[in-house]
């Protein structure tokens, strides 16, 4: 039995003085402060530029980030950001105004697209009239124009059952009009979705937003975004010809190739594929939302269009009262149906910015900055 009296506790956190001190390579004590047992080295998201072991390597994303109320997050002291795996500067933003990041589920992606709204409207309303509405409008004015219904019943009221002598030369100019024409004006819509895009990405990220200089980037992108336009409709047409149901699948497996060409310009059509199929249930229930808004929109667009022009006959244009009239209904269903355009833009956007979140760490300014 010892006289000596027995060692105090060591306090709560600290190490016992007499425990063996851990061995390092050679049989040295390691130097330096000791990381806990529970700790990874490297970081389980890697190391941002110039800093660990090996400086200069790149920042490659790790773990999904852990966002506050969900389980594993993050616990910030008083005062301090909460971070989650990826360091400040290198990861997702839970507070990014564009991009919905993972897990903040389909209430994050509406607050977003909401969000939006409320900040471009006034830009983007002007840009989708000047480059959706009045395109639509002179295309609807354009078909008045040829229409060829009013002749045909004159034709067939002595023989309702033989087709009008010029039915194939007149079935040939209004698809040669209205094709025509819905191709010249592509050009013009694809102008708008490009600026519109401009416009959501740069005020998410802070940057100065106008609409001269977000109609002079549309001017930019237009070519290249009308030509891949022109080939998606090409290939959703093919899809629709055969029973329907594959253009349903190519259009939305088609739904991110315009982002995707304004924001990387390369490879949109596999990209879109890519997407679509690595995040189906996700991507499939954003792009029904705003299908469903569209569909909705401009559904109620063109029946207040077709009751508003029924008092005007079938030839409407044969006088000046009756053509100012449908001219001036036809606008306003082109009015209407702006709040379609502006659901299908935005949605889309923030759409493809919360797949860019879970391929990587990606924010609203550097989107901001691909575009260019």
């Amino acid at each position: 039995m010892s006289d000596q009296p027995p060692q105090a506790a060591p306090p709560p956190g600290d190490p016992d003085p007499s425990a063996t001190p851990p061995v390092g390579p050679g049989g040295a004590a390691p130097t330096g402060p000791q990381q806990p047992q529970d700790w990874v080295f490297p970081p389980t998201g890697g190391y941002p530029a110039g800093s660990g072991p090996y400086g200069g390597q790149p920042w490659y994303p790790g773990a999904p980030v852990a966002y506050p109320g969900q389980p594993g997050a993050p616990v910030a002291y008083p005062g301090q950001p909460v971070h989650g795996w990826y360091p400040p500067g290198h990861g997702l933003d839970p507070a990014d105004v564009l991009v919905t990041p993972p897990g903040a589920g389909v209430n994050g992606w509406f607050g977003r697209c909401v969000g939006a709204v409320r900040r471009g409207w006034r830009l983007l309303l002007p840009i989708l009239l000047l480059t959706q509405a009045l395109p639509a409008l002179v295309v609807s004015m354009l078909s008045l124009v040829v229409d060829p219904s009013a002749k045909w019943e004159e034709s067939m009221a002595g023989d309702p059952a033989a087709l009008p002598d010029t039915f194939l030369t007149d079935t040939v100019v209004l698809l040669s009009v209205v094709l025509g024409s819905a191709l010249v004006f592509g050009f013009v819509q694809s102008l708008g979705w490009a600026a519109g895009t401009w416009v959501v990405t740069r005020q998410a990220a802070g940057q100065p937003v106008s609409v001269g200089a977000a109609l002079s980037y549309g001017v930019r992108r237009a070519l290249g975004l009308w030509g891949w336009t022109l080939l998606m409709s090409v290939i959703i047409g093919l899809g629709v010809c055969l029973c329907v149901i594959p253009g349903i699948y190519f259009a939305f497996a088609l739904s991110m190739a315009g982002p995707v060409y304004l924001f990387e310009r390369q490879h949109p059509i596999g990209r879109s594929f890519r997407m679509f199929h690595d995040r189906l249930g996700l991507l499939l229930g954003r792009v029904a939302l705003v299908a469903a808004a569209v569909i909705v929109g401009s559904g109620a667009a063109s029946m207040v269009e077709g009751i508003g022009t029924l008092p005007f006959g079938t030839t409407p244009l044969e006088s000046p009262g009756t053509a100012v009239g449908v001219l001036v209904v036809t606008l306003v269903g082109a009015v209407l149906a702006l709040p379609t355009h502006l659901a299908q833009l935005v949605g889309l956007v923030v759409t493809y910015a919360e797949q860019r979140a879970h391929e990587g760490p990606v924010d609203s300014a550097r989107l901001a900055g691909e575009l260019g």
